[in-house]
């Protein structure tokens, strides 16, 4: 059995914030987390140097990462290049997530995802279909060309048994409350998104089987005094998980401060909605055959659309606890636990308890990643 022995910061735990830890595990898995250390017996001890050990994020939104973009690169080798990106800053699950496309590209983003996790690529948990099941008045980057109608042959193809999870973002308005129902019965996390709901209609939506909202303020029905829409709706239910992208763009700190707020406290959940740039040198990428341009940690289609975003999950923590004002606990939950339970695999990751995987990631006092354990093993090395 292999122990580490963190000192020298603070150790998250769902029992609460530690000041150091010895973690034991078994295989891949902690068997269990001591308070009191004994560093003459571990294995490996570890100075946290002032920072913080957490849970391993869990990101339910990755277009790309590492130059590569998983509606044009649905390889094997694509999906890890794009795991192994994210892993550098933290990200120890994620779904790779495919922009509104073709019956046939859907098809094969599922194959492909299948194989990857038979291939054993680390971090890979499922798919995340986002779209073309939206709305054109809240189109974002996504081509409306490529929008249609949820019928049975998807819903077949949606439910169909998979290796992981499948996420699925959806405008509540142009889809049959029974559509949504069959999915949600069978196991589809669905998440609406890119939607002009009115506030009916969206309540409509969490009452058939909705229980996600994926970037919630952006690209949907704002919220209005008298017309509260998809936004009212979701603050107001309280039922569905809310993906938040904290990069300073998409949404304002002080939205992010209500949103957090008026939502349940486990019902927030961080998500990058991440692009090819993040973890890559170059940083322009083409999607749809149009070229986005990133600057300044922001990505643009020609149009001044934003495209997705440059971030990764360590800068989202950061932000939401320096630019926020978010508990530092409280972050790593949103990062990890929040998208963990929403994903139905709390019984796997999502924390720092017994039983769970050993996956965890150590940043520094100034939120930067310095190392990231998954299955126990150390796979991140940083200065």
């Amino acid at each position: 059995m292999t122990r580490w022995i963190f000192t020298g910061g603070r150790v998250v735990t769902p029992a609460g914030v530690l000041p150091g830890a010895a973690i034991a595990l078994d295989g891949d898995r902690i068997a269990a987390i001591e308070v009191a250390i004994d560093v003459a017996g571990a294995d490996a001890a570890i100075d946290l140097d002032g920072g913080w050990l957490l849970p391993g994020f869990v990101d339910t939104q990755v277009n790309g990462g590492g130059g590569v973009l998983f509606n044009t690169d649905m390889s094997v080798e694509g999906i890890a290049a794009i795991a192994a990106a994210h892993r550098r800053y933290g990200t120890t699950a994620l779904l790779p997530t495919l922009i509104s496309d073709t019956p046939a590209q859907v098809a094969a983003a599922l194959d492909a995802v299948d194989a990857a996790i038979a291939a054993g690529v680390p971090g890979i948990v499922g798919i995340h279909v986002e779209g073309p099941f939206l709305n054109p008045v809240r189109k974002g980057i996504h081509d409306p060309a490529m929008f249609r109608r949820l019928d049975a042959a998807t819903i077949a193809l949606l439910t169909a048994p998979r290796r992981g999870r499948v996420m699925v973002t959806l405008a509540p308005e142009q889809c049959d409350g029974a559509d949504i129902a069959a999915l949600a019965a069978a196991g589809v996390r669905v998440s609406a998104g890119h939607s002009d709901a009115t506030y009916e209609q969206a309540m409509a939506g969490f009452a058939a089987g909705v229980s996600g909202v994926t970037h919630l303020y952006n690209a949907m029905s704002p919220l209005g005094h008298r017309a509260p829409g998809m936004v009212g709706a979701a603050l107001d239910a309280g039922s569905a998980w809310c993906g938040l992208i904290a990069d300073g763009v998409h949404v304002h700190p002080a939205a992010l401060r209500v949103a957090v707020r008026a939502l349940p406290a486990d019902k927030a959940m961080l998500v990058t909605d991440a692009m090819p740039s993040v973890g890559a040198r170059e940083k322009d990428f083409t999607l749809y055959g149009r070229r986005i341009h990133v600057a300044d940690g922001v990505c643009r289609g020609e149009d001044g659309t934003l495209a997705g975003s440059d971030l990764d999950m360590a800068r989202a923590v950061a932000n939401m606890v320096r630019e926020v004002g978010v508990a530092p606990a409280a972050a790593a939950a949103m990062a990890a636990t929040h998208p963990a339970a929403f994903l139905g695999l709390s019984h796997e990751r999502g924390a720092l308890a017994p039983g769970l995987r050993a996956d965890w990631v150590w940043l520094d006092a100034d939120w930067r990643v310095r190392g990231v354990w998954i299955g126990g093993e150390r796979v991140v090395h940083a200065a």
